[in-house]
């Protein structure tokens, strides 16, 4: 264990520290440590003599280390048990040899082990060797030899050990141990309640020893107790100048005894009191002691007339007296008379001072004050000490008088200990008063502490009575019953004699002290006395010393202007009463004293207002001053200059005293609920006869007179709100005076009484009784209405007066004024009110029709706080004429703002019905349960027809025995809104209108189906046609704004907006809420709606209103029509409740108003358009799963329609101009990639690509299919297709495919070989044609097929392989349409766009030769055949008619023709090349054929042309002939058998001869033309190609096969079949006749040609 392991380190030590110079003692200190290692525990060391042997061995050698080492271990030993009780003797006697040591540290270690010893089990119990342990202390600490740490010590260690002695004797003798010294010190730093409160507190457990003597005492002791007595008998010697015999002390500090002394007496109580031994010493010898040390009439000299002793005795005297004086009577009675003469010699101020201090002590303990009062002053046998302390402190606080000069100082000095003391700062006295400054400080603290002695007393008196109060002795003053005449009880009595012996005393030293001071704590201190005391004398019904306390307080609270002279009269009992406060004309200053004075009045008038009596007169008055004071502007506080002005005044933070002061003042009125009611009534008397006096005052002035009424009336109210509880016999007497009041000639007088009867009546209302009254009266059952009548009675008393007021009285603010009480009544107790609702309806409905304006604002006001907050109380017969009243309001016409609310309060009271409909079928089906949550019920389900009936509100708020119709109450308000509909102002209607259809909306769930029926039939659909009627009758003039003024004689209006400057503009406004309405309902509500029985007609009335609507209506309702519809379908069909029938009634509202609109051309109907075709789109795609073919050729149609009439005049030319889209057609553009037919409308492929492709050729078209589905404007249907003749020439496709303008057809320059070579006019081709009535044909721009041609090539290439096979050659067909655009307008992008998607769908077509799903065989060869048939005629128009040619002569010169054209025509022949002739495809061998002579016309362009003519050709043109004639080369060219497959071969040899017969051709086309010319320049262009067509045929090398189908002999056929050569022997001849040609370069390639002829002949080699 850690002890053992300590011990051995110190033996140890021990041993180290011997080794040399004490061998004996290292040995000893080695074989104990052996023997340590044996021992386990303290209590084994204890019991071996050897462990402490060694230590004191250590000891006895008297080295100061050793002895140090030894003395430690042996207070370890000792503290840890581990010596023997026989040990101390030999432990003392040590301890006793090094106290006569020198050394300092052997000294205190010394002194430390004998605390340890008594505080051990060693604790001395033989009188030897406790006299031995005491006598080492003291003399330890008289020795000269001893350093101060080692006196001090030795006197801290003998007042422990003295202590642990009396402990001892306390525990043995089984005595409690009283330590309440701490009560006898005087704190500088604390108040003197809060010393009367601890002292209090602190002796409350020794009471009762000090009064009844407690148990029987004993004589005999125990051995502790002797050693105890003994001890005490030594140091009473020793305190006299004796020695002590016991402890063997010569002589001793007097101070230091007397302070154990007294410190024993202070802490040991018990001891003396039950002990007679001890008892003994204490009368016989401390006490002679004491009287001997007390005595001033000898001459006392050294020690004892040392200022430390005389305070030590004169504390011990106080202890004695405080503690003992039940059982020292005489003696203590000897030590009071002593002390009360001492502060009547002419002893030195300290001396005085310390016995003042003494004094204050026992008036600061209130209990010890009452026992000496009580055993002395009660006593006639003993002298009054008490009243003679009272007095003789008084004494003391009179010099201030005496000495006039220094009184100031003094006073000023005694101001500053007592802030010092506020401030919690502890003063302290010099002793040595040598210099005046000290003398007055010295004389100061003598004043204080005498005044704080009376304080004390003042204090006692009024602790005493509250205990006696506690215990039963005494009544509250705030007790109801009437008090007793006569007190018997013990501590009653004493504080009544108490007050009766010092009142006048202290009431003189007070006031004198309050009326000369002006520091802020003491006055604050004395103030407190004076309330502690005032309150003491009214709980003991003293009267007399009651009324003089309070009239000499109301002297002090408020300084009136010329009054200092006036001779101040200290009211005696009974007598005068202070005189009324004169007019306060001048400024009042209130100075701190002032306040603070107030403040301790308002406290004692709290606390008596049940004693005051007559006095409340002389209380009215000062605080009516007080309440002038507070509210005139000419009052201020002393800190405050009355200068200021009083908003600066009022933001300060001085001036928070008034409002202070204020508070106090209403809070006094406040308390009157605690007061008797003949008190009260006696208080309400004394206010209205202040308020009489002050309205009929002929010495005030007005504002006097109205601060005298409106205190009254304040405090009036004030004091019948707080008597709500018995508020019956006061409240007659109150509103009669408050009604009187109103009916005065001053307004200011009338206002103050509506305030006050405001303040009554919410108070009334509000109290508990009516609380109570009223959930009785909701939870009595019909048999026990007893209480209602006097309830309903009672309630219509209290509001009686407002209605009679309001009814009654001719002027308007009394009215308005009774309409504010009402709204204030309705805001704070509304809920309570039942049985008057009628009356204030009735009220209330008269105010909306009042012509006076201010009154319906307030009147609304009202009407607002019922309709949001009071639904749920009023009672059930109320709630229709409530829902009516509110109508009225919203009807009114003199404030739209109210109108306005007044329909949201409506959309309140449908919440509330909504309420009751769920909560009345959670009471049906019972489906509410304690703990779980309300589960919303499905009004699909759950609402039938039995719901619709009456049913009861369930939350309590109203009557049981109601029911509620909550089906009426609905309807009432859905009449009234729809009243509303009509009205002449915009907002008014406007908001109507969505109130209503916001509560469908949000309550719909709760509707039964029979409401909802009802709903639709009489107030929904009905409005559709009463806002109709309204708007077509509506005014069209444009309206002015208000009139704001006027400028330069001329009128301003306020400006309004274009779109609501008509009445008929404003009704637009209107439809469009009503559709956005029923908008809404239709969306949450459709599937429901659909279920009922009146929805199919609500529904075609609908949609008559929208095509009404749009076709006639603006704009704006147009849109809202539209819009009503894409939102039914957005919100229904995905969800799969939107029936088929409606999807198809929709359809035609969209058809037949797209047939109506094309005589409307306004931006307005082209927004209209572009929403009905963003309809058409949404409509499709949600809903494409309920489309069927027949819908979707509806669709198609109405499509159709909408593109027909999709142009204007004016789009045209804003085409022609700025080549921008229409809106319509662009929107059109937008919604096409929608309708695209899904997966189960597949087979809508080719009609829907069909359709569109009739709008690239720029005609009227319609097929077979669509004839039941489109109708002309003039209502005719039926179409008729004209189909073009599959087998018609390339001439006449040309003819079809040109798209003309009308009759107006530009001249083309006709050319040869297939060219139109005259000018002719050719009409525009219809696919399909109409009826006879519909023979207009319609023209879409270029610009308009230039966007749309992209989108149709997307949809075709989504299509299904299957279907693009099926619809494939109308694609062609109509590209091809749109790429011959380009004669007519060679600088479009029309027929760009075209050539670039012939371009990529040829390329699909031709990449889905082995991809597509050929299901059936037939059909698919068949559209395949079609497809390149049309692919065919496509370059053979185009490229013939279209590329390469000579602009029209309208058109742009050729140098004009960009490069792009140029670069898509040659893109155009890459296609052909690679894509088609070169590659491997399922085209048919005359396709193919025809395709290489369309390459060979074009080719022949050059050739063609006469001589004349060729040289103007533009350089485009021969560029694009010689391109084509190098197609046809590479046709021909092979390059190896890697690229050569059948189709490729195929297509060579029909080439090769064509190829041969061109450069033929082009050769002797050359040949002529030159020999015609003679020595004429040939042109460039002839000879370019010449060249180009020679040197081409020197490159070319040709397939075996394809020299097969030339012409050759037999024999050179078999020689040059695969030299590739073949071809320059079919043009051998040619070649011949242009070896004499003038062109070099052409003599010069015939002359490579021939080598190369002769090379294949073999003849090279003769060369």
């Amino acid at each position: 264990m850690a002890f053992m392991a300590v011990l051995e380190s110190d033996l140890r030590a021990l041993s180290a520290e011997a080794r040399r110079r004490y061998p004996a003692v290292k040995d000893a200190a080695e074989h104990t440590i052996l023997k340590l290692r044996s021992l386990s525990s303290p209590n084994e060391i204890a019991h071996n003599e050897d462990i402490l042997r060694i230590f004191l061995m250590a000891c006895d050698v008297k080295s100061v280390k050793l002895s140090v080492i030894g003395l430690s271990c042996l207070q370890k030993l000792i503290a840890h048990n581990a010596v023997a009780p026989s040990a101390v003797k030999y432990i003392l006697s040590t301890l006793k040899e090094h106290a006569e040591m020198t050394d300092e540290s052997v000294q205190l270690k010394t002194l430390q082990t004998i605390l340890i010893v008594f505080q051990s089990h060693l604790h001395p119990l033989e009188e030897d060797n406790m006299a031995q342990a005491l006598g080492i202390c003291l003399r330890l600490l008289e020795s000269s030899r001893s350093s101060d740490s080692v006196r001090n010590t030795a006197a801290a260690t003998f007042r422990q050990a003295a202590a642990l002695v009396f402990d001892s004797v306390a525990s043995v003798e089984s005595l409690p141990i009283g330590k309440i010294g701490s009560s006898t010190h005087i704190s500088r730093s604390s108040t003197i309640t809060d010393e009367i409160s601890r002292s209090f507190s602190s002796t409350m457990s020794l009471s009762s020893g000090f009064v009844s003597g407690g148990e029987t005492k004993r004589e005999s002791l125990s051995k502790v107790g002797k050693l105890g007595l003994r001890l005490l008998e030594d140091l009473t010697a020793l305190a006299a100048g004796g020695s002590a015999i016991w402890l063997r002390v010569v002589s001793l500090q007097r101070t230091f005894a007397l302070d154990i002394l007294e410190f024993i007496l202070s802490n040991y109580v018990a001891i003396f009191q039950k002990l007679v031994p001890y008892e003994q010493v204490l009368r016989h010898q401390i006490c002679s002691l004491l009287m001997t040390s007390l005595r001033t009439n000898v001459e006392l000299e050294g020690e004892v007339w040392e200022p430390i002793f005389r305070r030590l005795v004169l504390r011990a005297v106080a202890n004695v007296i405080r503690m003992y004086s039940s059982s020292l009577v005489t003696e203590s009675e000897v030590f009071l008379n002593m002390l009360v003469k001492v502060t009547c010699l002419d002893l030195p101020l300290w001396h005085r001072i310390l016995v003042l201090e003494v004094l204050r002590g026992f008036c600061v303990e209130a209990r010890t004050l009452g026992l000496l009062f009580w055993n002395f002053d009660m006593d006639p046998k003993n002298t009054n000490v008490v009243e003679n302390m009272v007095k003789a402190l008084a004494r003391v606080v009179s010099t201030i008088q005496m000495v006039s000069e220094s009184s100031e100082e003094s006073l000023a000095a005694v101001a500053g200990m007592f802030s010092s003391k506020a401030k919690g700062i502890e003063w302290s006295m010099d002793s040595d008063a040598s210099n005046a400054a000290v003398l007055v400080a010295s004389e100061a603290h003598a004043i204080t502490l005498a005044i704080e002695g009376l304080l004390g007393a003042v204090y006692t008196v009024a602790t005493l009575t509250d205990e006696a109060v506690e215990v039963g002795e005494l009544e509250s003053p705030r007790c109801d019953t009437d008090p007793s005449s006569e007190y018997t009880g013990k501590t009653a009595v004493l504080c009544i004699s108490m007050v009766n012996s010092t009142w006048l005393t202290i009431l003189d030293a007070l006031s004198l002290i309050l009326m000369r001071s002006q520091g802020e704590a003491i006055i604050l201190e004395i103030l407190k006395g004076y309330q502690a005391f005032t309150q003491a004398c009214g709980v003991l019904r003293a009267v007399e010393p009651l009324n003089s306390f309070l009239a000499s307080l109301c002297k002090f609270t408020i300084n009136i202007p010329n009054d200092g002279d006036k001779k101040s009269v200290l009211l005696s009992p009974g007598s005068k009463k202070l005189d009324p406060l004169p007019d306060q004309r001048d400024n009042v200053v209130l100075t701190p004293k002032n306040v603070q004075a107030l403040r301790t009045l308002f406290n004692v008038a709290h606390r008596l207002h049940n004693v005051l009596g007559p006095s409340w007169v002389l209380v009215l008055e000062t605080l009516a001053s007080l309440d002038r004071a507070i509210h005139s502007p000419h009052a201020s506080t002393q800190e405050v200059s009355s200068s200021v002005s009083r908003i600066a005044r009022e933001t300060s933070g001085q001036y928070s005293d008034f409002h202070i002061l204020s508070s106090l003042n209403s809070q006094l009125f406040e308390s009157s609920a605690l007061m008797h009611v003949s008190a009260v009534k006696s208080l309400l008397s004394a206010l209205c006869q202040l308020s009489s006096q002050c309205s009929s005052g002929n010495s005030q002035t007005a504002s006097q007179q109205i601060s005298g009424v409106a205190f009254s009336v304040e405090r009036m109210t004030s004091i019948l709100v707080n008597n709500l509880h018995r508020v019956e016999p006061l409240w007659d007497q109150v509103v009669a005076h408050l009604l009187e009041l109103a009916d005065s000639s001053n307004p200011q007088v009338r206002n103050l009484a509506l305030d006050a009867l405001d303040q009554s009546i919410c108070a009334v209302l509000g109290s508990d009784q009516f609380q109570d009254m009223r959930v009785s009266q909701n939870m009595l059952p019909d048999s026990e209405e007893t209480n209602d009548t006097e309830m309903g009675s009672f309630e219509c008393v209290v509001l009686s007066s407002l209605l009679v007021l309001y009814m009654s009285s001719q002027s308007l603010d009394v009215r308005v004024g009774s309409l504010k009480i009402l709204l204030h009544v309705l805001e704070r107790h509304g809920e309570k009110l039942y049985y008057s609702w009628p009356s204030v309806l009735k009220l209330l409905r008269a105010v909306a029709d009042a012509s006076e304006k201010d009154l319906v604002p307030l009147g609304f006001q009202s009407m607002r706080i019922i309709m949001n907050d009071g639904l749920s109380t009023i009672p059930a017969h109320c709630l229709d004429v409530c829902i009516e009243v509110t109508g009225a309001y919203s009807a009114q016409n003199k404030e739209l703002n109210i109108s306005l609310t007044a329909i949201g309060l409506l959309w309140t009271a449908t919440d509330f019905i909504a309420k009751g409909f769920v909560q009345s079928l959670v009471q049906e089906d019972g489906v509410v349960s304690g703990g779980e949550s309300t589960k919303q019920i499905n009004a699909y389900e759950a609402l039938d027809d039995d719901h619709g009936i009456p049913t009861v509100e369930a939350h309590g708020a109203v009557n049981f025995r109601s029911l509620i119709d909550y089906n009426k109450l609905l309807f009432s308000v859905f009449a009234i809104l729809q009243s509303l509909v009509a009205d002449e102002r915009p907002e008014v209607r406007n908001s109507a209108i969505r109130t209503l259809f916001q509560t469908l909306g949000s309550h719909g769930q709760k509707i039964s189906r029979t409401m909802w029926e009802d709903c639709l039939s009489n107030y929904v659909f009905p409005i559709l046609d009463r806002v109709s009627h309204l708007a077509s009758t509506s005014s069209r003039e444009e309206w002015q704004g208000k009139e704001l003024g006027t400028r330069g004689g001329k009128a301003i209006h306020m400006l309004i907006h274009h779109s609501r400057n008509t009445a008929q503009k404003q009704w637009d406004e209107t439809i469009v809420l009503v559709l956005g309405g029923i908008t809404r309902l239709l969306r949450s509500f459709f599937p429901f709606l659909q279920s009922l029985s009146n929805f199919a007609a609500c529904w075609e009335l609908l949609l008559d209103f929208v095509k009404s609507s749009i076709v006639n209506g603006s704009k704006e309702v147009a849109l809202a029509a539209i819009s009503c519809l894409q939102t039914i379908v957005s919100s229904n069909c995905p969800k799969g409740n939107l029936a088929m029938s409606y999807i198809k009634s929709m359809l035609d509202v969209y058809k037949l108003v797209i047939q109506m609109f094309p005589n409307y051309t306004s931006s307005a109907a082209s927004k209209v358009k572009q929403e009905i075709l963003h309809g058409l789109g949404d409509l499709y795609t949600q809903a494409h799963m309920m489309f069927n073919a027949e819908m979707y050729l509806q669709l198609l149609a109405v499509l159709h329609l909408a593109i027909r009439c999709s142009k204007t005049s004016g789009d045209m030319e804003n085409e022609a101009i700025q080549e921008i889209l229409p809106p319509v057609q662009r929107t059109i553009l937008e919604i096409l990639p929608l309708l695209r037919p899904t997966e189960h409308l597949s087979s809508m492929w080719p009609q829907f690509i069909k359709e569109l492709l009739c709008y690239l050729i720029g005609c009227e078209a319609q097929s077979n299919d669509m004839k039941f589905a489109v109708c002309s404007n003039h209502g005719t249907e039926g179409v008729e297709m004209d189909s073009l003749n599959a087998s018609s020439s390339p001439r006449s496709k040309l003819e079809g495919f040109v798209n003309c303008k009308g009759t107006n057809t530009s001249p083309i320059c006709g050319v040869e070989n297939g060219v139109v070579a005259s000018t002719k006019k050719l009409q525009p081709c219809f696919l399909h044609s109409v009826d006879s009535d519909d023979t207009v044909s319609f023209q879409l721009s270029h610009l308009f097929g230039g966007r749309l041609l992209p989108v149709i090539l997307n949809l075709y290439l989504e299509a299904s392989p299957n279907e693009k096979c099926s619809v494939s050659a109308e694609i062609f067909h109509g590209l091809g349409r749109c790429m011959n655009t380009r004669r007519d307008n060679p600088n479009g992008t029309l027929w760009k766009v075209a050539v670039d998607g012939f371009n990529c769908a040829l390329t699909d077509a031709v990449g889905r030769v082995n991809l597509d799903n050929k299901v059936d065989q037939n059909a698919y060869k068949l559209s395949r055949a079609s497809l390149w048939k049309e692919v065919a005629d496509v370059y053979e128009i185009f490229l013939v008619g279209s590329c390469g040619h000579v602009l029209s002569s309208n058109a742009p010169s050729a140098d004009a023709l960009k490069d792009d054209d140029e670069v898509i025509e040659m893109n155009l022949l890459r296609i052909l090349r690679d894509n088609v002739l070169k590659s491997q495809t399922d085209a048919p061998i005359e396709i193919l054929q025809r395709l290489v002579t369309t390459l060979d016309r074009c080719a022949s362009r050059i050739d063609s042309l006469p001589l004349e003519s060729v040289g103007l050709m533009p350089s485009h043109c021969s560029r694009f002939s010689l391109s084509c004639l190098r197609t046809i080369f590479s046709l021909c060219s092979f390059a190896g058998e890697e690229s050569w497959y059948p189709t490729r071969s195929e297509v060579s040899k029909a080439t090769i001869p064509i190829l041969l017969r061109r450069c033929e051709i082009i050769l002797e086309k050359f040949l002529t033309d030159e020999n015609g010319l003679g020595e004429h320049l040939m042109p460039s262009v002839r000879i370019e190609e010449t060249v180009y067509v020679l040197q081409e045929l020197a490159r070319l090398s040709i397939h075996s096969d394809t020299a097969g189908v030339l012409k050759l002999p037999i024999c050179m056929m078999q020689k040059n079949m695969n030299t590739g050569r073949a071809h320059l022997f079919v043009l051998f001849p040619s070649f011949c006749e242009l070896v004499m040609s003038r062109e070099a370069r052409v003599r010069e390639l015939v002359q490579v040609l021939l080598r190369l002829v002769g090379t294949e002949l073999g003849l090279q080699c003769f060369r």
